[in-house]
């Protein structure tokens, strides 16, 4: 992947999308919802079919009861009114199972949305996540779904009834009068012409509202996460000011969407009032020149009701639609983003267990829009050997380590492992092989036996128990209130930062990696505890690879060679008391500054 690569390959919507190609990829993207559509429409037909039923009743009674020619035939009103009550009962029952079905194609449809969603943010590169906030990818896949929820299984209901009711009811008209049908046409054609371009108009808008959303959960998550650092720098009211100035953008866009909506839901209930007068001034006109019963004209009158009433709603749909396609957009936005790192998967290679041999051929590596990181960088680490990568801030250590663990991929040359391109190996090889404990031990909000089975589920109390005696961390655990079991809290708040940083070797130390990658590990840890966790990582690196990005030079007199970077290239290798007798090299000088801090 290239550096252009990267650059577009960042999380976008996807606003070049029409509405229709939108509602194609959805329902791809969720075949669940395609799932019984067809006796979902039967019934949802049949439904109408006993709405329409209701004016032929009305129309019959009145002519043929009512105002029959020997007087009012009681037994058939009696019928009719019977018949009326089960056309009535039987569209209660079908609209139920449509509505039952439809929640459950959408749920399942929707539910496999998230999780495609979820599964791809995972498969992007650190670089491409990091081009949104996480509040805004987190609001794609819970809230830019629920409004496509809210679209299926209500918006989606009136859609499919709506358009049988305008079908039949049309129908139903033209055999009642064709010149009255004709009039409720020719009163509704400008108002579709008019929704149509609404239809463009309210879909950016609420495209607005989606990101504003985004940008609002962004900055709301931003500062739940941040709330210590906020109360100690006393900014809180520099912070609400943030949050109100979001919440506001939100308001006014979904205000604008709303008058958008409005506009044209107005317009239909206007055209739908000029059609019911115009059909019962021209329907009277054709009453009194004998063209029409009066039965006739009251069915009819009621099978407007029935096409204007759907028309009306037709607005409400809109708004919905619009609002659902928006999300919709940046969902597959997510979706359709190039999975920059993806899993060769079942086309990939599977490696042995053993000791790992790591190369570097002559990557480099740029971020989107910035200069060099990395330049023609070519080393080789043997198996079974202890190195360390020191250099100052900026220099590239930390890209050579999320390189080495394909958090990312160089934008040109290869990493290999066991001569292996990284980008050929399979995940479940990468990750049950290589492991990476950053310089901030990320912890789960469950407990601290859950935590340190994350990387190996299925290891027993006793393996728990045995790596904490290895790693001397046997007699901290039992001091906790609850030992194993203790809650550790939202992102291990409940600990110290040692202490998290402590579940995380441990973490690591339980996981058994041929390869392990330390992002100065120790670097949240007082001096007593490095010690104690460096003798047991003596331990775990001893028969592995491991490489320990150095920030304490501590580290690298520890290790077996030192790797030197300076400005994105490989200056010096080789061991401490080597390189600290070059007086004029990078090390030497990094190593005097370093141990001049520490007196």
């Amino acid at each position: 992947m290239s550096a252009d690569t990267a650059t577009s390959s960042e999380i976008g919507g996807s606003a070049e999308l029409t509405t229709s190609q939108t509602l194609r990829r959805g329902v791809q993207l969720s075949p669940e919802l395609r799932n019984g559509l067809l006796v979902t429409l039967a019934l949802a037909l049949i439904s109408t079919l006993g709405r329409v039923l209701v004016p032929f009743v009305v129309q019959q009674t009145i002519d043929h009861g009512i105002m029959a020619d020997g007087g009012p035939d009681t037994g058939l009103v009696v019928r009719l009114v019977c018949l009326a009550g089960l056309a009535v009962g039987l569209t209660a029952v079908t609209s139920y199972f449509v509505n039952l079905r439809l929640f459950r194609a959408s749920e399942g449809g929707l539910a496999t949305l998230r999780v495609r969603a979820f599964r791809h943010i995972h498969d992007l590169s650190a670089l491409t996540q990091n081009s949104e906030r996480r509040g805004a990818l987190v609001s794609r896949v819970t809230s830019d779904v629920d409004t496509i929820s809210q679209f299926v299984q209500f918006g989606g209901l009136m859609f499919i009834v709506s358009i049988g009711q305008l079908t039949v009811a049309t129908v139903l008209m033209v055999i009642y009068s064709p010149l009255l049908a004709a009039v409720v046409w020719i009163c509704f054609i400008p108002l579709f012409v008019v929704v149509r371009r609404f239809q463009g108009m309210v879909g950016r808008a609420y495209t607005g509202v989606r990101e504003r959303v985004g940008d609002m959960l962004a900055a709301i998550s931003e500062s739940v996460v941040g709330a210590v650092t906020i109360r100690a720098y006393g900014v809180e009211e520099r912070t609400g000011e943030r949050i109100d100035l979001a919440i506001d953008r939100h308001r006014r866009a979904a205000i604008l969407a709303q008058l958008k909506a409005v506009a044209a839901f107005t317009s239909g209930q206007l055209v739908a009032g000029l059609t019911t007068m115009a059909v019962l001034a021209v329907g009277a006109v054709m009453a009194a020149h004998g063209d029409l019963s009066l039965g006739e004209l009251l069915a009819f009158l009621f099978l407007v009701n029935l096409f204007t009433q759907p028309v009306q709603t037709a607005t409400e749909i809109l708004n919905e639609m619009q609002n659902a396609i928006a999300g919709w957009r940046r969902v597959i936005g997510v979706i359709d983003t190039p999975a920059d790192v993806s899993d060769p998967a079942d086309d990939g290679v599977e490696l042995p267990r053993g000791p790992i041999t790591v190369e570097f051929d002559d990557v480099s590596f740029a971020y989107p829009g910035g200069e060099t990181v990395l330049s023609d960088v070519s080393l080789t680490i043997p198996p079974r050997s202890r190195v360390a990568v020191v250099g100052e801030t900026g220099s590239g250590k930390t890209t050579l380590a999320k390189l080495l663990t394909r958090l990312m991929d160089p934008a040109g040359g290869t990493v290999r492992l066991d001569g292996v391109d990284l980008r050929d190996l399979r995940f479940s090889s990468l990750r049950s092989r290589v492991v990476m404990v950053p310089q901030e031990g990320f912890l789960f909000d469950a407990t601290l036996l859950h935590n340190l089975r994350f990387g190996r589920p299925d290891a027993s109390i006793e393996d728990v128990e045995l790596t904490l005696t290895e790693l001397g961390l046997d007699g901290w655990v039992e001091g906790l209130p609850h030992g194993l079991d203790t809650e550790v809290g939202q992102r291990g708040e409940s600990l110290s930062a040692g202490e998290r940083q402590l579940v995380a070797l441990a973490r690591a130390y339980l996981a058994d990696p041929d390869l392990l990658v330390l992002d100065e590990a120790t670097s949240a840890v007082d001096p007593s505890t490095e010690v104690r966790i460096q003798r047991a990582l003596d331990g775990l690196t001893t028969g592995r690879t491991s490489v320990a990005i150095a920030h304490r030079l501590s580290t690298a007199e520890a290790a077996d060679e030192v790797i030197v970077v300076d400005r994105g290239r490989v200056v010096q290798r080789g061991p401490h008391e080597q390189l600290v007798r070059q007086q004029d090299g990078v090390y030497a000088r990094l190593h005097a500054s370093w141990a001049r801090q520490q007196t």
